[in-house]
């Protein structure tokens, strides 16, 4: 594997590129970071160029000025950018979660050329919800909380809400690059919750393009049902796209990383 740092507008994007033949390109959403598609990326790096990266703001990948409300649009022009660089101008396979498959939809609206499909995992398009005024309420509220009483109890609020588990605390007994991969997602929920979690939710996708394209949505098929299955499933409406099963739960790439890569392998087959 080796480590990359390149310069796009407002920061600085820390990206990890591992294999060798056609680009794979894998994003991750909310707090995670690179490290969270270390296992998957491992195994799909046997037939893939697999590239990995901290989105803007979070963990490696610095703003070079204030932190402000970012977009899904500022997230897609990143992965513009980050493949014009790493892949050589090579269309790639994309594979994104929750924020991730959002900003792979703005990616694909407005650069297709770059891309050969996209696989959308569980993405978080609140807006596409009828019920969307009252979840855009209860994240303000989530902020809000977060504000006045910090993280923990606004965290608490959002995930019981949504129905999503929270990473686990940074245990002293984890091995060191666990820790250490938990020490950066407790930052990063901070910048969710200050920076993108209003702003981010507001993203409606280009359902035109995605029709197009070579477009598959995907959720995890393992645990209760949760508030991302719903907005899947109302992307699903809106494009006419059936919506396959993946292992796991929200975080299926992580907790079974073999199961998912002959999945996502498939997906991209077919």
């Amino acid at each position: 594997m080796k480590t990359e740092t390149l310069t796009v507008p407002g920061a600085e994007l820390y990206y990890e590129v591992r294999g060798s033949g056609p680009p794979l390109l894998l994003i991750n959403g909310g707090d995670g970071d690179a490290a969270m598609f270390g296992p998957l990326a491992g195994l799909l790096a046997e037939s893939h160029t697999v590239i990995t990266y901290d989105l803007r703001g979070n963990s490696r990948s610095r703003l070079t000025g204030p932190p402000v409300p970012q977009r899904i649009e500022e997230h897609g022009h990143d992965a513009h950018l980050l493949l014009k660089s790493a892949a050589a101008g090579e269309p790639a396979y994309v594979f994104g979660t929750s924020y991730g498959g959002m900003i792979g939809m703005d990616l694909l609206a407005r650069h297709p050329g770059q891309v050969r499909a996209l696989v959308a995992h569980e993405p978080f398009v609140i807006d596409l919800l009828p019920d969307r005024d009252r979840w855009h309420a209860l994240f303000q509220e989530v902020y809000e909380l977060y504000e006045r009483d910090g993280l923990d109890p606004a965290l608490r609020k959002f995930s019981e809400a949504i129905g999503v588990d929270l990473p686990p605390d940074p245990d002293p007994d984890l091995p060191a690059p666990v820790r250490e991969m938990l020490a950066r997602l407790r930052v990063n929920q901070e910048t969710c919750l200050a920076y993108e979690l209003r702003s981010f939710v507001r993203f409606r996708p280009n359902a035109q393009a995605l029709r197009a394209a070579p477009f598959a949505l995907v959720i995890g098929g393992d645990g209760p049902k949760t508030l991302l299955h719903r907005t899947t499933g109302a992307l699903a409406e809106q494009v006419g796209a059936d919506i396959a099963e993946f292992p796991g739960g929200h975080v299926g790439f992580l907790t079974h990383p073999a199961d998912f890569a002959r999945a996502l392998r498939a997906a991209f087959e077919g």
